[in-house]
């Protein structure tokens, strides 16, 4: 059987909304992607208590769901105490980082919008202390140090870890609607 609460993680440019995306076609499930839900205008943030409003609201649907993040520092456990199943996207480097540029250099150049009229800028995405990159870099090390114990011991969440584009194309070909 498929499962049917589905929380995908990973730091950007692993592909959480490219899978979490295809998933959820496959499985006929609705997707939310919880950066556009915390990203408010002017990159301000979603406060805690309407964030987790629409969180919750949309983890309610009856038929299961595909959650694109985490967010544990807003939600604490809430996604992995609900969740059936999480997937970990933990992709190499190099790759991580490849995509990453490539996606933040076409969504200046294009002025794509990315959440609620939020636009990615040159600034932000290479040259901040916190930059795209530099964070996508820190978490990758951090999240492989420390996820596996946070997401060790409990029974009622299968932990998916995916390596590459090969694993992930794979374990989603495997996924089936019930």
């Amino acid at each position: 059987m498929s499962p049917r609460r589905i929380v995908v993680v990973g730091v950007s440019g692993n592909g959480k909304t490219t899978l979490s995306r295809r998933l959820a076609a496959r499985l006929r499930i609705p997707v939310t992607e919880l950066d556009a839900l915390n990203h408010q205008p002017g990159w301000t943030e979603a406060s805690d208590e309407d964030f987790r409003r629409d969180v919750e609201a949309a983890m309610r649907s009856p038929d299961g769901w595909v959650l694109d993040g985490l967010y544990e520092r807003k939600l604490g456990d809430l996604l992995l105490r609900q969740a059936d199943t999480l997937v970990w996207l933990d992709q190499p480097l190099p790759l991580v980082l490849r995509r990453l540029i490539g996606r933040a250099v076409k969504d200046i150049v294009t002025k794509r919008d990315l959440f609620n009229g939020n636009r990615q800028t040159w600034r932000f995405a290479f040259f901040t202390r916190d930059s795209l990159v530099s964070f996508a870099v820190k978490e990758h090390f951090s999240r492989r140090r420390g996820w596996p114990a946070a997401l060790g011991d409990r029974p009622n969440l299968e932990v998916v870890r995916l390596r590459s584009p090969r694993e992930v194309a794979a374990w989603l070909e495997a996924q089936v609607p019930d």
